[in-house]
């Protein structure tokens, strides 16, 4: 972990006192130019930040509670029906708690710097949504954490870190759906993942296994695939499983928008779902029941985890009792006629 520098130590390096560093950093009283050049020059060859709880009593409560999104290149319907729902139930919570929501956008390349953010943005606390596991993030919110700062990710959790989070039953999600194709008597289930740096995938890979291991089925490492979560890689995914399916009629993907992507690709094959094939998806999004025919698909309660969030950082925002947050909310299976139809061409 991170060494956090300390207001005693930037005001020594700058040859002040602790009070005048933290007049500088809330911007009250009379102050010099040059003393604050000098403070300001020291915080940051220290990598100082001043605490946001403190400053919070010396400047007011913001009432704001910033969200922290990935940057969407793209807005349509498929693209932003997750985070549509997710930001739905935060200001829902936030509107009735009399809190204001702000939008933070990050550029997918940009280092992430959630402590800067916070304390620039002047927010009482923050929801992270979209985040990854990869080192310079989990580097982040390390520091975010260490700092007792009010925070929660959501439907993403790093495993061997205690960081506050709000999430779903995904191993048991994908194992339902799974479980749900194997009864019906599928014996192979292509699978198309999303990328292994978000916790939902590799707890869906997880849920996957048990529902195969349990059914007695080897692991066929040729039935999985990877996408990263859009339409367009599920369409790409068809050119690879169109090959499959005489042997294997029954798909399962990591979320909706990739199995309408899939769909489509299989339909431009000649392969039409519900009809040589089983799919189901998963989020159970608006789409879903536009699809023909109406997709098969998991049920996470996003707008739920999303008030569910706004609650517990608003929790953090107001006490002393940093305690830890882990939520996980229960999931459920919806059986549409992807799913449904008898397969006229499986292959006993």
């Amino acid at each position: 972990m991170s060494i956090i520098a300390s207001r005693k130590e930037v005001a020594k390096l700058a040859g002040v006192s602790e009070a005048t560093v933290s007049r500088v950093f809330n911007n009250s009283g009379p102050l010099r130019e040059a003393t604050k050049r000098k403070v300001l020059q020291a915080a940051k060859e220290l990598n100082y930040h001043p605490n946001a709880i403190a400053q919070s009593f010396a400047r007011g409560k913001s009432n704001n509670i910033g969200v922290i999104v990935p940057y969407l290149p793209k807005v349509n319907l498929m693209s932003t029906y997750y985070f549509s729902e997710l930001l739905s139930g935060i200001g829902s919570k936030l509107g009735e708690l009399g809190y204001g929501l702000l939008l933070l956008f990050q550029q997918a390349n940009q280092p992430k710097d959630y402590v800067r953010l916070f304390l620039s943005q002047r927010v009482d606390g923050c929801i992270i949504l979209g985040s990854k596991n990869i080192p310079g993030e989990v580097a982040a919110l390390e520091k975010l954490h260490e700092l007792n700062l009010p925070y929660c990710l959501v439907n993403q959790s790093f495993s061997g870190y205690s960081f506050h989070s709000i999430d779903a039953d995904h191993i048991n999600g994908s194992f339902e759906a799974v479980s749900s194709l194997l009864n019906k008597g599928h014996k192979q289930i292509i699978f198309l993942n999303g990328p292994m740096e978000y916790s939902n995938s590799i707890e869906r890979l997880k849920g996957y296994k048990k529902a195969i291991a349990k059914a007695g089925i080897p692991l066929n490492e040729k039935l999985l695939f990877q996408g990263n979560y859009s339409r367009k890689s599920g369409f790409q995914a068809a050119m690879y499983i169109g090959s499959l399916l005489e042997d294997c009629q029954a798909i399962f993907t990591a979320n909706d928008r990739m199995a309408i992507g899939l769909m489509q690709g299989l339909s431009s094959l000649g392969y039409l779902a519900g009809y040589d094939y089983s799919l189901i998806g998963y989020d159970d999004s608006d789409i879903a029941t536009m699809t023909s025919p109406p997709l098969s698909t998991v049920n996470v309660p996003l707008f739920e985890m999303g008030q569910l969030a706004a609650e517990k950082v608003l929790q953090l925002a107001s006490t002393d009792d940093k305690t830890e947050i882990h939520e996980c909310l229960p999931v459920s299976l919806i059986e549409r006629a992807s799913s449904l139809n008898k397969i006229k061409r499986f292959k006993l």
